[in-house]
């Protein structure tokens, strides 16, 4: 049996967790700005330590042993929990203070939100810094809001995952929309789109492998029996109003995020003919920062942000 040491050694559990989870020692160098021979220099006393080599070669690159493996919930949570113990308690004075904050929200938001929340940010914390990420199928939100990559996600979810503290922002009710001199909108008002009308007219929608509330529209409709004409679908939510400038598409979205194309665009929005559930925006963050000064503060501001934008 390894000796163990009189004391705990905390950036070597750092080390050994971040070593277990990237599986590269190069990356975690990079991570915590070491030199690399002091990152294996630290794996060999963590093998000394344990008596396991936690790292071996694989087929593709590094890869923990059993006992490896097993050894990452637990430095995982020894720095959760250290972090929550050493957690400041006072207010976050944000006119002096300086603080990173990581925010993921998908490009299917109202164009004005993250503008208003990026405002609001600058003139109430001038010394801290924004990272806005992209929230993509490809993104791993609940390991990252877990692991501290993010501090908070805002979308809509229909079933938000129960384990994480939400607040809910706003509703967007559906609505879908054409250019206003289209044949169709020019002889149709704005309340008399009939079902038949809004199945057969071509539609353009997210492509599936699509964040936020891509594929609600189709999946409700099925649930009715129902299936509308998607001729074309897009990885990029917010190109798609400009697709109907010069084409006969119909974009079925939230009348909220509609607003603004509406009046720079010249389209014309009408009432769908089926009633589909508003789209719910919720900010989304995990127990680790739920108490933290600076997250809570980060939450108000968003809050605010909210009331300016659905009053404006």
């Amino acid at each position: 049996m390894a000796h163990l040491p009189n004391h705990l050694d905390l950036h070597l559990i750092r080390i050994l967790y971040l070593l277990l989870s990237e599986r590269n020692v190069s990356r975690v160098a990079l991570k915590l700005n070491q030199p690399q021979p002091s990152i294996s220099s630290s794996l060999r006393k963590l093998r000394e330590l344990t008596g396991d080599q936690l790292l071996v070669r694989g087929g593709r690159g590094m890869i923990p042993t059993p006992h490896g493996e097993s050894l990452i919930i637990p430095a995982k949570r020894i720095l959760d929990e250290t972090e929550l113990l050493f957690e400041r308690k006072l207010p976050f004075d944000s006119k002096q203070e300086s603080k990173t904050f990581h925010i993921a929200a998908p490009d299917s938001l109202d164009i004005q939100f993250l503008p208003l929340i990026v405002e609001r940010m600058r003139q109430e914390s001038p010394n801290s810094r924004i990272v806005v990420h992209g929230l993509g199928s490809e993104v791993d939100y609940i390991r990252q809001l877990a692991d501290g990559d993010l501090d908070l996600v805002i979308a809509n979810w229909d079933n938000p995952p129960e384990h994480l503290h939400l607040l809910k922002l706003f509703e967007d009710p559906i609505v879908c929309t054409m250019r206003a001199d289209s044949p169709y909108a020019k002889r149709t008002g704005v309340d008399d789109m009939t079902l038949e009308d809004y199945l057969t007219l071509p539609h353009v929608a997210p492509a599936q492998f699509n964040s936020g509330y891509h594929g609600v529209i189709d999946a409700h409709l099925a649930r009715n029996n129902l299936r509308r004409n998607v001729v074309v679908e897009s990885a990029y939510f917010g190109l798609m109003p400009y697709m109907l400038t010069h084409t006969d598409l119909v974009l079925t979205s939230g009348k909220q995020y509609l607003r603004m194309y509406q009046k720079n665009l010249q389209l014309k929005v009408f009432t769908v003919p089926i009633k589909f559930p508003p789209m719910r925006y919720y900010q989304l963050w995990h127990d680790r920062v739920h108490q933290a000064p600076e997250h809570r503060w980060l939450r108000e501001q968003i809050t605010a942000a909210t009331k300016l934008l659905i009053t404006t």
